[in-house]
């Protein structure tokens, strides 16, 4: 394939650690080292300066029902010339606005579906009473996916969940790629875990969704047993909830929350970890689970939608069903009382995990976009243009980003 001038439209980046932000981060990477022009395109933060050379930083503005996050107010002038192909990451502002550019243009148009956005509605007064009266969520991301040439989903089941939504275009299933070379290079660190502890990590933005609730349980239980400590990394509205709740638990004194961590220091915490234990039934991929393992720890985690690809169940770690707390922590047990057996599945989790590498997962992602070329060819630009609700959206955009 000829170089490619790809533009990666996201509303969700760094300083904003989770599984889109590093998704995004190191295909625009992987694209840039073997010869392609890929620039991200994102909402500024106040007071945040990137180290990467190649993100465009759109103005921006609190969101009124999100204030951690922020909503892009698009311009054309920051862009630097057209795209080749637009590859949108979420159905928001900067997604729909990639959208539209690409209809514009006539340049093929791939999104990734990486969240299960019903799963987020409650951050948003009145919006789940509203989905579950007419599906509005559904209905938006039914529109917004339906002008891409192809979809991206990280998982089979993740692609099952897209398509429930009654999306037509086809759905090809590339898991997030993972970086094994960045993850080891990580500086050493004095870890959080105090000497003579068995070490747990989890990993995850802590919301209602990734349900830390299940895991500071079976830590509980875990504690009858052995002298466990747990560490969290990750920041999110639920972190003073889950304090209070390791507090009632009595494990208040075995968990340490670390906050957020950028990736190039995340190997450091998984190459001192024993175990890693994940809660979560929302996730497209889990791609912290395929970070792990990558780097030799064994997952116990909810086995539920895309983690249901992202662990070899008996060889790599182990998976249970939503919710089940007493699973983690019999599971958690076995691995931690067999020397044997945590070294074969940290081996299992190695090998299980080097399948998703950067480079391979780029391939694939290469091909997906020739398809779409191939699709945007064959069929005219009216019949994809994004509908009614995009065209609307010169009312926020104004005609510096039509």
């Amino acid at each position: 394939m000829r170089p490619l001038r790809v533009g990666l439209f996201t509303d969700v980046f760094l300083p904003d650690h989770n599984g889109v932000s590093t998704s995004v981060l190191l295909l625009a990477r992987e694209l840039r080292r073997q010869g392609h022009d890929a620039w991200i395109i994102t909402p500024a933060v106040p007071g945040y300066v990137d180290t990467e050379d190649c993100i465009v930083r759109l103005r921006s503005f609190t969101n009124p029902a999100l204030p951690r996050q922020r909503m892009a107010v698009p311009g054309k002038r920051r862009l630097l010339g057209r795209f080749d192909l637009i590859h949108t990451h979420t159905p928001w502002v900067a997604g729909w606005w990639g959208a539209r550019l690409a209809s514009r243009w006539e340049a093929p148009h791939v999104a990734t579906f990486h969240t299960h956005l019903e799963a987020y509605t409650h951050y948003v007064p009145g919006l789940s009473r509203l989905d579950r009266r007419v599906r509005a969520v559904q209905r938006l991301a039914r529109r917004f996916y339906e002008t891409a040439e192809v979809l991206v989903a990280p998982s089979s089941e993740s692609a099952r969940v897209v398509q429930g939504y009654g999306v037509t275009r086809p759905v090809r299933v590339v898991p997030t790629g993972i970086d094994p070379r960045l993850l080891e290079a990580a500086p050493p660190l004095s870890g959080p875990w105090p000497a003579g502890t068995r070490r747990l990590l989890s990993v995850g933005r802590l919301g209602h969704e990734k349900r830390f609730e299940v895991v500071l349980e079976a830590l509980r239980q875990l504690r009858t047993q052995h002298n466990a400590h747990l560490a969290i990394i990750g920041e999110g509205p639920q972190a003073s909830e889950l304090r209070a709740l390791a507090a009632r638990l009595g494990v208040a004194d075995a968990v340490t929350f670390v906050g957020p961590v950028p990736l190039a220091h995340m190997g450091a915490y998984y190459r001192q970890a024993e175990l890693f234990l994940f809660g979560s039934d929302t996730e497209t991929q889990g791609l912290v689970l395929h970070e792990a393992q990558v780097m030799g720890v064994p997952v116990v985690a909810v086995g539920a939608q895309g983690t249901l690809d992202g662990v070899r169940n008996g060889e790599s770690g182990f998976l249970v069903a939503p919710g089940d707390a007493s699973g983690l922590a019999r599971h958690a047990h076995e691995l931690l009382s067999s020397s044997t057996l945590h070294t074969a599945f940290s081996a299992g989790a190695r090998s299980f995990a080097r399948a998703s590498t950067v480079e391979g997962v780029t391939a694939r992602m290469l091909d997906v976009y020739a398809e779409a070329f191939w699709r945007a060819s064959a069929r005219p630009w009216t019949d994809r243009s994004p509908d009614v609700t995009a065209r609307r959206s010169t009312l926020l955009f104004g005609r510096r980003g039509s």
